[in-house]
């Protein structure tokens, strides 16, 4: 097996995509810890991985205190032994647009996901260096913090913060042989089985059938267990070279994103004064503005719901 003898931690982990991915890190033979904050839920996850072989403990407890951190990876290390593999997929939404989102509305999501992300981390990484462990850190991203979403700003914020902190742990954990990558899942939720576009992957998806290949392959949009393989991957030796990254993974596609770049420059000399931008601004960015959101494709026919 792939991660045969790893200690993997995986916030958020009692369901959903942080089940998946903890599942088949065990599948592939590494002792898991889950993480989730309600332990009936954090057991049921236990039982899972135990009932198909493998090894896994529960930490119930809210990810983003440091406090949960030390613990996440103290019973790692008391129960498995060491650590080798952190996967941080906890996180919580509070929808609203920008002129109803609250303060708490704001500090909740940005806790969990962008302070609960540095807080894990922070406590992988000091346990990875200090026992020279050529350890795997995989943070969990969105689209949303790539393109932006209505309704969002928090999760946005957060998941965008989350890339940018990778970037800068794959520089600083280079050097100890920790790699820190970025994973930006697509798949059914419960949120998504709520939006009539999605209804005909949804209605496949219950009953028990494999999505329509417009939905896989098209939109690169499928399961939670379609996203568990890249992490199996990143958490192993065979990723050893790959850091820094932000790779997307939905259905039966696979994106490496790339990192934010310039697509226009130019220069003006003595600078650019509003003079200079009215004059040349229009004409410099023509055709080379960004879109912001995602935009999806139409619907074939025989997919739409009324």
């Amino acid at each position: 097996m792939l991660l045969e003898g790893k200690v993997a931690i995986v916030t958020g982990s009692g369901r959903g995509l942080g089940l998946a991915y903890a599942q088949e890190l065990a599948r592939q033979g590494a002792a898991v810890v889950i993480n989730d904050v309600d332990a009936a839920t954090a057991d049921a996850a236990v039982a899972t991985i135990e009932q198909s072989g493998g090894r896994a403990v529960a930490v119930v407890a809210p990810v983003g205190p440091t406090e949960t951190a030390q613990e996440l990876v103290r019973t790692a290390v008391e129960t498995f032994g060491g650590l080798d593999i952190l996967v941080t997929n906890a996180g919580v939404l509070r929808d609203k647009t920008l002129w109803n989102m609250s303060d708490d509305d704001f500090d909740t999501v940005i806790n969990v996901h962008l302070r609960g992300t540095f807080t894990c981390v922070r406590e992988a990484a000091v346990h990875m260096r200090a026992n020279g462990v050529a350890g795997r850190i995989i943070c969990i991203g969105s689209p949303t913090g790539q393109r932006g979403n209505f309704g969002q700003t928090n999760y946005a914020a957060a998941k965008a913060g989350i890339v940018g902190m990778v970037r800068t742990w794959a520089l600083e954990l280079k050097k100890a042989g920790i790699t820190a990558n970025a994973v930006i899942p697509v798949a059914a939720t419960a949120m998504t089985s709520t939006i009539p576009y999605f209804a005909a992957a949804v209605e496949a998806t219950e009953r028990g059938e494999a999505m329509p290949p417009f939905f896989r392959h098209d939109l690169g949009f499928g399961v939670s267990e379609d996203v568990s393989g890249v992490i199996a991957y990143l958490a192993s030796d065979a990723a050893a070279g790959v850091s820094g990254q932000a790779i997307g993974v939905g259905g039966d596609r696979l994106q490496l994103w790339s990192h934010p770049e310039p697509v226009v420059t130019a220069y003006h000399d003595g600078g650019w004064s509003i003079e200079a931008l009215q004059d040349e601004f229009p004409g410099l960015t023509e055709g080379s503005l960004q879109s912001v959101g995602e935009t999806f494709p139409p619907l074939p026919e025989d997919l739409k719901r009324s």
